[in-house]
């Protein structure tokens, strides 16, 4: 089931509607000090006497807990780059891994992405390569939890050039709140400008493999697919719903590459009710369109236009 959960994915309980957030601007962590700079702080107080010596710094693993945090990192439009540990649980191989996620055709996606990579003009060699060439069966898979995407953006909190980052999540559980598979915008052609170039995917899994040398960060994704050719004219919102390939949801393979920042979609409420008991996990698979919401933050505002 997905989820929607912080910072671009979490719903709370409204009334009788559920109101999906995306920065989760209330939540404990989301005005929280790097590590860097509570380190730099932890030092400066034990010089001047105000801290003793042997005081325990705060532990680094807070990295891992911080959706949204500044960063002096060079200025590049966006970058996304898989988490620095794997997650040892999960089978290595491709028919093994397609049982665990409960995606039978797991196997066939990834072959699919991996001869689309390969008949690439990057990688004339394999040119002339069919699905019958390549073996899959064999190559180890490293699942991930978390992504982190850097990108430019000047006008929200952010680093002394411009450079702000967020982790992007796709976990079985989450705080013990059910699992959490964030959503993203894609980028389909630059071409374009704003959301007309973009599509947003909700993320069912991060993983790597390598091949011929080649290091491939992937992510398993399920697609939304834009409802009209503008916004909505009474929010100024673009509409989202789910993309179908016949009676299932569409699900792909797409290299980190293509991804940008985190998206967060807002449900497109009916007039009925909510049920009783209704949980903020069921959202993104409960309702049938969404909200692109680009009043989360200064950065969306400028690309989902």
């Amino acid at each position: 089931m997905g989820h929607v959960s912080h910072p671009f994915a979490a719903c709370r309980n409204v009334g009788k509607g559920v109101e999906v957030i995306g920065h989760d601007l209330e939540s404990p962590f989301a005005n929280v000090a790097s590590p860097v700079t509570l380190s730099a702080a932890h030092a400066d107080f034990v010089e001047r006497g105000m801290v003793p010596p042997n005081l325990t710094a705060v532990p680094d693993k807070i990295v891992e807990d911080v959706d949204v945090e500044e960063t002096d990192e060079q200025r590049v439009d966006g970058n996304v780059i898989l988490a620095r540990q794997r997650e040892r649980s999960y089978p290595r191989f491709a028919n093994s891994l397609a049982d665990y996620i409960k995606v039978p055709d797991f196997p066939d996606l990834l072959l699919n992405f991996l001869h689309d990579q390969l008949s690439s003009p990057n990688y004339p060699i394999y040119s002339d390569v069919s699905d019958d060439d390549l073996d899959i069966s064999e190559l180890p898979i490293s699942v991930y939890h978390s992504a982190v995407a850097t990108f430019y953006a000047p006008s929200d909190p952010s680093g002394i050039r411009g450079m702000r980052r967020e982790r992007i999540r796709s976990t079985p559980t989450w705080r013990k709140h059910g699992p959490r598979r964030d959503c993203v915008f894609v980028v389909e052609n630059q071409g374009e400008l704003g959301f007309r170039g973009m599509s947003v995917v909700r993320v069912r899994l991060f993983f790597s493999f390598s091949y011929d040398g080649v290091d491939y960060p992937c992510a398993l994704v399920d697609w939304f697919k834009k409802v009209g050719r503008s916004p909505d004219p009474e929010t100024g919102m673009w509409i989202v719903e789910p993309e179908m390939k016949g009676s299932v949801r569409l699900t792909t393979i797409v290299h980190l590459d293509t991804l940008l920042r985190g998206a967060h979609l807002i449900p497109v409420y009916g007039e009925g009710y909510i049920p009783i008991g209704f949980r903020y996990t069921y959202s993104l698979d409960a309702f049938k369109s969404f909200h692109v919401n680009k009043y989360i933050d200064h950065h969306a505002n400028e690309i989902a236009f």
